[in-house]
C-alpha cells in the first residue's frame, strides 16, 4: 500500500495533529465522525497540519483532499507508522465505537507508541464495549489511564470503562456526528434511485449480526422488520426505503424486502453517497425505523420521527437520550409491541416534536464540548512549547552551553511542554465545559460539506 503524503506541503508553523480511527469508507457513520472532527480541529487551529491514520488511505485522500497527510495503519510496517507518530504534537483517538474486543488493542498499541514518544493523546468521544477479552481490557485500562483527556460519547461507554477497571476521570459528551451539515439530495437523485417523491416515505436501517450485534438471529429480525415495513405501507400508505450505512447492509435489506408481502412498495438505495448527502436524504422521510446508530442520529437531526431498534448499548443509550421508547431489543416475539410503538410514534409525534428538538439541541451542545476540550488541550500544549522555547533561549544567552532551540524543537514536546500539556490533562477537563458555554467565541462553526463517499 502507498503510504506517502497526499501531496507535498510547505513547512507550517502550526501543530501537527494526528487523527486515528476506523476511517476509509467502511461505514457512513465513521466517515461523518471524521468530517466533524476535522472541522472541529480546523476551527481550533486553522494553521494545523493534519495527519489522518486510515484503514484505506487512498479512499481518505480522495474524499478529504485538504488533509495534508494520510497514512495506512493496517498492513504496513510498524516502524513507518511509529515515525509518523513521533513527529506529532497531538494524537486524537476516535471518535466512534472503536474500543471493543479484538479491535481496542490494535488502536491502543498505536496510542501507546505515541505516548512513549512524548506525544499528548486525546480520546475524542469514543465508544467502548463489549470488552471481555483480557488483552483488550488490559490495553484499555493502562493506555487510557495515561491519556491527557478521555471523552466518551455515551454513559454506556463510561460504565464499560469503569467495569474494566479504568481509574481516572472520564467525561461523557455526545457523538461527533451530531454536528454534521446536510448536503442536498435532489429530486433528480430520488428519481435515479426509483424513489417516488409524491407519497409518504419511511426510512429503514438493518445491519448484519456482528460483534456489536452478536445476539441477533438473522431469520427472526428479517421477518420482524418485514412485518414492520408491511404495517407501515398499509398504515401510512407509504413506500419504504432502506438506507445501507455499510456495504454489508445491502444484503440484509434485500432479505427483509424478500419477506415483505408488498415488496413492490420497497426500495434500497444503491448509490454511493457522502454522509452529508445521506443526512440530506433524511429530509424526504416522514418516519424512520432503524438499527444503525448513525441512521437514528441522522433521522433525529432532520426532525424525522424515529424509532430506534436497540441491538447494543450505544443504541439503547441514544434512544434514552432522545426520549424514545425503551424497547428491550430486536426479537420476533416482540412484533406486537414494536408495531404498537410504531403506531404510537406516528400518532404522537406532532406533540413530541418540540421535545425532540430540545433534546437534540442539548446533544449538539455536548458534541461541541468535546471540540472545546480538545482546543483547551491544544492551548496547554502550545503554552508548554512556548515556555520550553523561552527557557532554552534564556539558557543560551546565559552561556549555559545549550544551543538556542535545543529543547524547543517542533515535532515532539520539550520536558517543560510535557509537564504543561501531558499527564492528567487537568486544565482541559477543568476549563472545557465552561468554555463550551461561553457562546460564539468558543463554539466551532458548523462543519463544511464533506466530499462524496465512494463505497
Amino acid at each position: 500500500m502507498t503510504t506517502a503524503p497526499s501531496h507535498p506541503q510547505p513547512a507550517r508553523s502550526g501543530p501537527r495533529i494526528g487523527v486515528l480511527g476506523s476511517y476509509g469508507g467502511f461505514n457512513i457513520g465513521d466517515e461523518s465522525i471524521l468530517t466533524c472532527i476535522l472541522n472541529c480541529l480546523r476551527a481550533q487551529r486553522p494553521d494545523a497540519h493534519f495527519v489522518v491514520f486510515s484503514r484505506n488511505a487512498e479512499h481518505t485522500r480522495v474524499h478529504h483532499p485538504d488533509v495534508h497527510e494520510v497514512l495506512d495503519w493496517e498492513g504496513v510496517s510498524r516502524n513507518h507508522v511509529s515515525e509518523a507518530l513521533t513527529g506529532l504534537d497531538l494524537l486524537v483517538l476516535g471518535g466512534g465505537g472503536i474500543l471493543y474486543d479484538s479491535e481496542a488493542r490494535r488502536y491502543l498499541r498505536l496510542v501507546r507508541t505515541a505516548q512513549d514518544r512524548g506525544v499528548p493523546t486525546f480520546a475524542y468521544a469514543v465508544g467502548a464495549g463489549p470488552l471481555r477479552e483480557a488483552e483488550d481490557r488490559e490495553a484499555v485500562r493502562t493506555v487510557l489511564a495515561d491519556m491527557d483527556d478521555v471523552v466518551v460519547r455515551d454513559q454506556e461507554s463510561k460504565l464499560v470503562l469503569e467495569e474494566v477497571g479504568l481509574e481516572r476521570e472520564v467525561t461523557v459528551t455526545a457523538d461527533p456526528a451530531l454536528l454534521l451539515t446536510p448536503e442536498p439530495f435532489t429530486d433528480a437523485m430520488m428519481r435515479d434511485e426509483g424513489v417516488p417523491t409524491d407519497t409518504r416515505l419511511v426510512g429503514m436501517s438493518v445491519r448484519e449480526p456482528g460483534r456489536a450485534a452478536e445476539k441477533l438471529d438473522e431469520g427472526d429480525y428479517h421477518a420482524l422488520l418485514a412485518d414492520v415495513a408491511d404495517f407501515l405501507v398499509r398504515r401510512l400508505d407509504a413506500h419504504v426505503v432502506f438506507l445501507p450505512m455499510e456495504r454489508h447492509d445491502v444484503r440484509h435489506a434485500h432479505a427483509v424486502l424478500s419477506h415483505m408481502t408488498a415488496p413492490d412498495k420497497g426500495r434500497i438505495l444503491h448509490g454511493a453517497y457522502s454522509p452529508g448527502q445521506v443526512l440530506g436524504f433524511m429530509r424526504h422521510l416522514d418516519l424512520a425505523v432503524g438499527m444503525r446508530l448513525h441512521f437514528v442520529i441522522f433521522a433525529a437531526l432532520s426532525g424525522v420521527p424515529v424509532l430506534p431498534l436497540p441491538y447494543s448499548g450505544k443504541v439503547f443509550d441514544f434512544a434514552r437520550r432522545l426520549g424514545a421508547p425503551a424497547l428491550v431489543g430486536v426479537a420476533r416475539e416482540q412484533a406486537g409491541l414494536l408495531l404498537a410503538e410504531v403506531d404510537r410514534l406516528w400518532d404522537e409525534y406532532p406533540q413530541r416534536r418540540d421535545d425532540l428538538r430540545g433534546r437534540m439541541r442539548e446533544l449538539s451542545m455536548l458534541a461541541r464540548e468535546t471540540c472545546v476540550r480538545c482546543g483547551v488541550l491544544l492551548d496547554e500544549i502550545d503554552g508548554g512549547r512556548r515556555e520550553g522555547a523561552a527557557e532554552a533561549e534564556t539558557d543560551a544567552r546565559a552561556g549555559s552551553g545549550t544551543a538556542p532551540g535545543t529543547d524547543a524543537g517542533a515535532g515532539s514536546r520539550t520536558d517543560a511542554g510535557a509537564d504543561a500539556g501531558a499527564g492528567t490533562g487537568t486544565g482541559a477537563r477543568a476549563g472545557a465545559k465552561a468554555g463550551a458555554e461561553t457562546g460564539p467565541e468558543t463554539e466551532p462553526p458548523r462543519p463544511a460539506e464533506p466530499r462524496p463517499l465512494i463505497v
